[in-house]
């Protein structure tokens, strides 16, 4: 009779290590940290600035149909608003990024018919109470080949909220 015996076959306890599995986790890692940080560097580079000013973008021809952001003073005569097609035109002046008080910015913008002025269009949007005279418009939207700048965001600061207070007149002003 032939005897016949059992082996238990060996199990390696010891761990496999794979070195392309893990090539291919740090490749895959260091993808995913280069693809944030040109990210965050673009994002950071295009948000640096709020907005551009008139003189830049009718300076620079490669702005027209692009969206951009602008700032302008807003001259009061030439506001004209058809409330049934809500359609608002108006014209903006120039005002230059270094200004210390900016109220007195908007008013010499508006006064000075040297600056240069851009005709603007809002559609399908009622008119704002802050759209008046001497008004900040910021505005996005996109300049077309005719040099009209079609709207299609508008926030506006009111010019009164810049005057700055000088010492004393609050007081001068409640003795009078």
């Amino acid at each position: 009779m032939a005897q016949a015996t059992w082996e238990k076959p060996q199990i390696n306890t010891a761990p496999t290590v794979r070195t392309g599995g893990r090539l291919k986790f740090l490749i895959g890692g260091l993808l995913i940290l280069v693809a944030v940080g040109y990210l965050i560097i673009s994002g950071t580079a295009s948000g640096a600035r709020y907005f551009i000013t008139v003189d830049e973008l009718l300076q620079d021809p490669s702005y027209v149909g692009k969206t951009v952001r602008i700032a302008g003073a807003v001259v009061g005569e030439s506001i004209q608003y058809d409330d049934r097609n809500l359609i608002i035109d108006f014209t903006i002046a120039n005002v230059p990024n270094d200004y210390e008080n900016l109220a007195e910015a908007l008013h010499l913008a508006v006064n000075d018919t040297a600056r240069q002025r851009l005709q603007i269009r809002v559609e399908d949007q009622v008119k704002p109470d802050l759209l008046q005279h001497e008004a900040q418009a910021i505005l996005t939207g996109r300049l077309d080949e005719n040099g009209v700048f079609h709207a299609t965001e508008l926030l506006l600061k009111c010019p009164t909220r810049f005057e700055e207070a000088h010492p004393g007149s609050a007081i001068i002003n409640q003795s009078a």
